[in-house]
């Protein structure tokens, strides 16, 4: 009879314990993603007035958080250099803007980059969708992530790299790097497939 009490003690307290690992472990999980509130808490925090973006699935949630807060601006854009052209025209207006594209769309966008961004010194900060980055570097010879680091690289760009709730900081050192440099920054988004899609 003892042994019988003790055998169902111990057989509750594994059960709560793998019931504390699994929340603790889910948990964990929602904290390695990247939430579309934090980004735009991130945002909110750092001044944006307007926010320029080609419309893609990707950025759903984030684009209905946009979306619903008054405070905000929401421009859409055909193509990624028109982004360019359209935030550097809000800076000088005295608004402050940015830009929301994919990596892609990014290359596309190179000579707007060249000559809205960085001849007008424009202090933007260009949140770009790491398209095809992981983090083991395994990719086709032609993926897009190949060339977005070396992109950035040959214009001079400085990026960050997010891809947890626990990096959003970054978004805030890139809006006060585009300010006292005058220059375009980028945050390059890790994880937007399981981040921004929950």
């Amino acid at each position: 009879q003892h042994c019988k009490r003790l055998y169902n003690r111990f057989e509750q307290g594994a059960n709560s314990n793998d019931r504390l690992e699994e929340r603790n472990g889910m948990n964990q999980q929602q904290q390695a993603l990247l939430s579309p509130e934090t980004v735009l808490e991130a945002f909110k925090k750092n001044g944006i007035t307007h926010i320029v973006w080609l419309p893609d699935s990707e950025t759903n949630w984030l684009y209905l958080l946009m979306k619903a807060d008054p405070t905000l601006t929401l421009i859409p854009v055909s193509r990624e250099g028109q982004a360019i052209s359209t935030a550097a025209g809000l800076a000088v207006g005295g608004k402050k803007p940015v830009v929301l594209i994919q990596n892609t769309g990014m290359l596309e966008a190179g000579d707007s980059i060249r000559g809205w961004g960085l001849g007008m010194h424009t202090p933007v900060v260009l949140v770009v969708g790491y398209r095809g980055w992981t983090r083991h570097g395994v990719n086709s010879a032609s993926d897009v992530a190949n060339f977005t680091e070396p992109f950035l690289n040959a214009l001079g760009i400085h990026y960050y790299l997010i891809e947890t709730n626990d990096d959003v900081s970054r978004i805030s050192l890139a809006f006060e790097e585009a300010e006292r440099t005058r220059r375009p920054v980028a945050v390059l988004v890790g994880d937007e497939y399981h981040g921004f899609i929950r």
